[in-house]
């Protein structure tokens, strides 16, 4: 047989993966950086303030999408550096945003405390048309929402603000912000009972537990209690006492935070006072273990202690 005829060996130009085009935005790191820069240096992630896109609507710019594009379109900087990422955080304290050059004016933060009325929604959109708590108030050109739910059976506080800082501090877990309930239950909870609330009760999500409970008037038929929550689940109130047996007749918040409803009509609002504004901004701290004055020695166990060590010396 005549020798196979052997083939001329690929180019190796061919062979050569085409280097990859360098792009503005890269996907953000495992310890959340993005590889996105700014004057040559990577940036790290802003996790504090609000949404771009949300300061600049509640400025008055326009829609939460018509700012997503102005975003897009590299209209937008954040002192003097263009941003087109959509998750960008700023904090309109300490940081300047713009648009088309233009300094972005600062929204006037409004703060109400309003008696919701059962029957009305907390939500900022239904589209079912029921009276809405936003409706409640004056201000129909500020961006308004509700800080935490209440569902449309329920009634009492709420606080409702254009301040997103203020709205995530008080709704997020780790703070621990109390809310105090007034709670009409069927029946009359025994001891045992109170104490499995404050033990905890098993829900589909996890363990739900109140901060204190106590019988404020007990009735014929039924029980006020007072009820504190430090969290926040849908419809908790409900779901834990339908759990041990006692069903709700009516709930009613009065009191977040510090900031207590009293005898405000339901239906009817007003402004928060500077002293309970600087109550609820007081609480604007995690919770962390600290060691509890009551737990630290004394003066006499510190000398106690000091005798003990010197005579094992």
């Amino acid at each position: 047989m005549p020798p196979r005829e052997r083939r001329p060996p690929v180019a190796l130009e061919h062979r050569k993966r085409h280097p990859k085009k360098a792009s503005a935005t890269r996907r953000p790191n495992r310890r959340g950086r993005s590889a996105a820069t700014q004057g040559g240096q990577p940036q790290a992630a802003n996790t504090a303030g609000e949404r771009l896109q949300k300061v600049m609507a509640a400025a008055g710019i326009g829609s939460r999408r018509f700012c997503e594009e102005l975003i897009r379109a590299g209209r937008v900087d954040v002192d003097r550096q263009v941003v087109r990422e959509l998750g960008t955080r700023v904090d309109v304290a300490t940081q300047q945003v713009r648009v088309d050059g233009s300094p972005l004016a600062n929204p006037r933060r409004v703060y109400y405390l309003v008696n919701k009325p059962a029957g009305v929604v907390s939500t900022n959109f239904d589209p079912s048309g029921r009276p809405r708590v936003i409706d409640l108030l004056p201000d129909k050109d500020e961006r308004l929402f509700t800080v935490g739910r209440l569902d449309l059976s329920s009634e009492g506080l709420m606080l409702v603000t254009n301040d997103g800082q203020l709205a995530n501090e008080l709704a997020h877990p780790r703070y621990g912000v109390e809310k105090t309930y007034h709670t009409l239950v069927a029946g009359t909870p025994e001891r045992d009972v109170l104490a499995k609330l404050r033990e905890g009760v098993h829900l589909a999500e996890g363990v739900a537990r109140v901060a204190s409970v106590r019988i404020k008037t007990a009735f014929k038929q039924s029980t006020l209690l007072e009820i504190v929550l430090a969290e926040g689940r849908n419809r908790e109130i409900r779901r834990i006492l339908a759990k041990v047996g006692h069903k709700v007749l009516r709930l009613k918040r009065v009191a977040l935070g510090g900031v207590r409803l009293k005898d405000l009509p339901p239906g009817e609002f007003r402004k928060l006072r500077h002293d309970e504004l600087r109550l609820l901004k007081k609480r604007f701290k995690p919770q962390t273990k600290i060691e509890s004055a009551d737990r630290r020695d004394s003066p006499s166990d510190q000398n106690s202690r000091r005798k003990i060590t010197k005579g094992r010396k």
